[in-house]
This record gives C-alpha cells, structure tokens and sequence, in this order.
C-alpha cells in the first residue's frame, strides 16, 4: 500500500513552477480557469489541493476550471450587469431623447465644417428647465454639471455659437501720429 506522504505530482522544478504561476497571471476570468484546470490535470492528476500546495493557486478557482472543462459550459459572472454606476442616458431614455431633440433644435455645425461636433447655445441650466417645463419629474433630472456632461458626452459643446466674426478694421494712419507727420515733412 502506498503511503500518503508520497508525492502525486509530477516533477517540476522551480523554474516551470515560476513560468505556469507567471502565466497564469497574464490570464483573467474564463481563460485563467482554463489554463489552470489544463496544468492540474496534466501536473497535478486533477486534484485542485495539490495544485493549491504546489502551484500557489486558489483551490475553488482550480476547481471551478475543471468544471467548466468538464461540462464545457463556461461559468459567466454578473458583475458586469449589476455593478456599477448607470449612466443618466441608460436610466432615463424618455428625458434623454427629449434632451437630444431640445439640443438638435438649439445646436450649429461647427463653422470651419472640420468637425463632427455641433455647438449649442443651450446651457445646461436652461436644459433643465425646458425638460421640467416638458412635465419630467425632478428625480429623473440630474444636476447642472451632470447634464453639462452629458451633453457633452453625446457630442453636443456647450459654447456661445458665433454667426460671423467682424473683420478687422486695417490700420490706417491718422495725422495725430508723430510718424505720419515725420513721413510727410510736417515737423
């Protein structure tokens, strides 16, 4: 009978101890369980504890990647949908298509045409106020510096729109000038 003490994993030494721990950690979710489960079964017979002990890996995680290699369904976590701040856009779409059609009526293509970006003359406190006026709650409103972001976030530059800047006047000389009179033999 063998004894228990005796080890059951192939030998590696510390160099290729150093690389799969190295590789492993270049990896993340799916693919991470992945390469553990395929290094357990090839240097630890399958058993997570001893990839645990020698490896230095998480025994659950190990685990959980020989499931999935097993079954060959992949275990998907719902961080990504329940984590995290919604933006005001994805949490109220009625005011924010209201809010695109208010600054789609108040906005300007950039003179130069070099751009995509649309300048409004509309503020964002006056946003605001057009959306209240429209009968949208006070909780589906954000703040100024909110909707200033948003606006901004969605292509809209919040910015006075000038029609047409006046040419400058040359410069025309004048008799008051000390030049002129100098140029013209007054002195």
């Amino acid at each position: 009978m063998p004894s228990t003490s005796a080890p059951t994993v192939m030998p590696l030494n510390a160099s290729q101890i150093e690389d799969l721990r190295l590789a492993s950690a270049t990896l993340s979710g799916a693919d991470r369980r992945s390469f553990q489960a395929a290094m357990t079964l090839k240097y630890c017979r399958g058993n997570a504890r001893q990839a645990e002990r020698v490896l230095g890996w998480n025994r659950d995680t190990v685990e959980l990647g020989l499931h999935e290699r097993r079954t060959g369904l992949t275990c998907v976590g719902a961080q990504g949908v329940c984590c995290g701040t919604w933006r005001w856009e994805e949490k109220y779409p009625a005011a924010a298509e209201a809010l695109w059609r208010l600054a789609e009526a108040h906005c300007q293509q950039d003179p130069s045409f070099r751009g995509a970006l649309s300048y409004t003359r509309l503020t964002a406190a006056e946003a605001l106020q057009r959306l209240r006026a429209q009968g949208f709650p006070e909780e589906a409103l954000p703040s100024p510096s909110t909707m200033a972001a948003v606006l901004n976030r969605n292509g809209y530059r919040l910015r006075r729109v000038v029609k047409a800047k006046p040419q400058k006047n040359s410069r025309k000389r004048t008799p008051s000038l000390p030049i002129w009179r100098r140029k013209m033999g007054n002195l």
